[in-house]
């Protein structure tokens, strides 16, 4: 009994010791990070180093070891670093995209992509490592290569923003507008308020401008789509979406308008939504975007939506809406909050649906 008892004491306290030890390395990571946000390089390194001897199991340290070298431009001894690491059984995404990246940086692109794909056979899910493969095909101009990464990246993380962001601007800056459109609009509901949420809104604005155009009072053209359709199979020719669908739903939702600007594309967006599911467009189309934009049409919020959507386009015009429409856009405000688009693995949306 007398032994029991001790060794139970024995445990009790080594329990304690290691608690003890692991609050201590916390501290001092922590501390460790805001002398790395202050460019004090050495002395963060120093105390993470002390981290790791106190809690050994956390992934944590060493990984901001190697970041820490990564910031300072010593890309050879964040590989040194984080090469060990990126074998334990409890790696993490974050350090084969810092691996890579490190590779990438002293120029031996192919080892890089070999790290973001070791990554991925053992951590398939990850959008960061999707994101980072994306980008070495588009910095090649491999654009079907990359925009394949970047979407699969999406099916498997369906609420990791980069890579519609990443999407929007590949597609918008090509003639296939349609989809960057949707990705841009689906970028800015993942991640809210932030530069890159200014730049595309703005994006999406101009490209309503440029590819929506006036020929004269009572005409006007639409250009989002140039797909080219096979012809070759004779039985069933297939019109893609953006040719077939989003273009002449909008055309249809622009009756009567005689210019672009802030108003007149909330009263085309609202038509659209209320086009696309009167046509059961949503039968064949499903759309996660589209289906949340007929709920705040319900809900009475689309037109406050559809300015947030596009406010960088026209800030002035924004602001003035936004005076007189004070009491519209705080309830807008406090429905979007807690009410934002859900997007997971059941609710997502990437092309290849279509």
């Amino acid at each position: 009994m007398k032994h029991f008892l001790v060794l139970n004491l024995l445990f009790i306290a080594g329990q304690l010791f290691g608690q003890n030890n692991k609050e201590k390395a916390l501290a001092k990571g922590n501390e460790a990070v805001k002398l790395m946000d202050k460019g004090q390089t050495a002395e963060s390194i120093k105390l993470l180093e002390e981290s790791m001897i106190l809690d050994p199991d956390n992934i944590d340290y060493p990984y901001e070891i190697g970041y820490a070298h990564y910031a300072t431009r010593d890309y050879q001894k964040a590989i040194d670093f984080l090469t060990p690491i990126s074998k334990r059984k409890d790696v993490n995404d974050r350090v084969f995209q810092l691996l890579g990246n490190s590779y990438d940086n002293i120029g031996q692109r192919d080892k890089s992509i070999e790290t973001y794909e070791a990554g991925l056979k053992k951590l398939p899910t990850s959008g960061k490592l999707h994101l980072e493969l994306g980008g070495m095909y588009l910095h090649t101009k491999e654009y079907d290569k990359a925009i394949s990464f970047y979407e699969k990246g999406i099916d498997v993380e369906p609420g990791f923003s980069s890579n519609y962001y990443r999407l929007a601007k590949v597609f918008l800056n090509s003639d296939e507008e349609v989809w960057g459109m949707i990705y841009g609009e689906l970028f800015m509901n993942v991640e809210r308020n932030s530069a890159r949420t200014a730049e595309i809104s703005k994006l999406l604005y101009d490209t309503y401008q440029s590819e929506i155009k006036f020929t004269s009072d009572t005409s006007f053209s639409v250009s989002f789509s140039k797909s080219i359709i096979d012809m070759r199979n004779t039985k069933k020719v297939e019109i893609p979406f953006g040719m077939g669908v989003y273009e002449p739903t909008l055309m249809m939702s622009m009756l009567g308008e005689k210019k672009i600007d802030l108003n007149s594309l909330d009263r085309i967006r609202a038509n659209f939504v209320e086009n696309y599911f009167n046509n059961k467009q949503n039968k064949k189309y499903p759309n996660v975007l589209f289906d949340y934009q007929l709920k705040m049409r319900k809900e009475g919020h689309l037109e406050a939506y559809n300015r947030w959507i596009l406010m960088k386009g026209d800030e002035n015009e924004f602001s003035k809406w936004k005076e007189s429409n004070t009491e519209k856009w705080d309830r807008f405000v406090e429905w979007f909050n807690p009410n934002g688009l859900k997007i997971d693995d059941k609710n997502k949306f990437i092309r290849t649906q279509y």
